[in-house]
């Protein structure tokens, strides 16, 4: 069984040299932004449930968490991942720049971060390396749940950083990105302001910032946290596995709308550089949707859309 390693796992292979896995380690600021930025959100989903059932939740409130959940999510799959990550498309500056900023609205880590711990992830995937494999302390029921917890959000709290100039050296010589890297505060401010001033204007009142503040700002973000995360922990522990990877990685289908089409993740580990993630019939791919569109308009170009031939090399039972 062999498959195609794309550029960005070459430049992040283990024998490419003295580079280190890690540049050092989070300072205390920043580790406790982190548990911030991960615990606030997650208290705000855990409240939402009686607050949904007491008060405060308007059709505005809905509109605009459903706005900045794709805006924001589809900055992460179309831009953090398929376009910086592995090199799925090119893009013109003006969308590059964009699609930064929309993924850094999503408050998973400055895109060059990012782009870093995912490549690092196919790097070593499902071994010694890896930073969120579920499968790294054994298969007994406690490391499966273990593993389950650390892959799903346990390995966002170690303070272990990913050697950006061995995993991302070409974005580390993006100048707009650097730029866009170096604004993550302000775009981490602007996610939970915004959708708090367009419901406060468009109701006239605090309240209706509030709420927005609320379910559009910190319940929104909280989902998405979950939903990414889960394409890290459920996906390669369950799910179907029609093509030929050299890890777990799998198709887990209830994910797939809420993840943006993500969570057609065995396809997306054989072939990583496929701009489409959910290449069989009825399987729903919104980024790929969203790059498809940007290419009729011009804004995206050379999109390395997947082939019926490519496929079937891939298929399991294919040599």
């Amino acid at each position: 069984m062999t498959t195609t390693l794309d550029k960005s796992e070459e430049q992040a292979s283990p024998s490419d040299g003295p580079k280190p896995l890690f540049e050092g380690k989070r300072n205390l600021a920043t580790q406790i932004a982190v548990y911030m930025f991960i615990v606030l959100p997650f208290a705000a989903l855990i409240a939402a449930v009686p607050l949904l059932w007491g008060w405060g939740l308007s059709w505005l409130d809905v509109g605009l968490a459903l706005f900045f959940f794709y805006f924001s999510g589809l900055g992460v799959t179309v831009g953090y991942h398929r376009l910086f990550t592995h090199n799925s498309f090119k893009a013109k500056r003006p969308m590059r720049i964009m699609l930064a900023i929309m993924g850094s609205m999503a408050v998973q880590s400055p895109p060059i971060t990012w782009v870093a711990d995912h490549r690092r992830h196919h790097a070593f995937s499902d071994r010694e390396g890896d930073p969120h494999s579920p499968w790294l302390f054994g298969t007994s029921p406690w490391a499966l749940a273990r593993g389950f917890w650390h892959a799903h959000m346990g390995w966002i709290f170690e303070r272990d950083v990913t050697n950006k100039q061995r995993f991302a050296p070409d974005l580390m010589a993006d100048k707009d990105i650097v730029r866009v890297n170096k604004l993550f505060v302000l775009f981490t401010v602007l996610t939970f302001l915004l959708p708090a001033l367009i419901g406060g204007l468009a109701t006239w009142s605090w309240w209706g910032a509030l709420t927005a503040f609320f379910w559009a700002g910190f319940v929104r973000v909280a989902i998405l946290h979950h939903v990414t995360w889960s394409t890290n922990s459920i996906c390669h522990m369950i799910g179907e596995r029609p093509f030929k990877s050299r890890d777990k990685a799998a198709n887990f289908w209830p994910l797939a709308i809420l993840s943006f089409g993500e969570s057609w993740h065995n396809l997306h580990h054989a072939d990583p550089t496929c701009a489409r993630h959910g290449v069989q019939r009825g399987q729903i791919d919104t980024s790929a949707r969203l790059i498809w569109i940007f290419e009729k308009f011009g804004w995206v170009y050379d999109v390395r859309w997947p082939t019926e031939q490519r496929l079937a090399r891939l298929a399991v039972g294919k040599d």
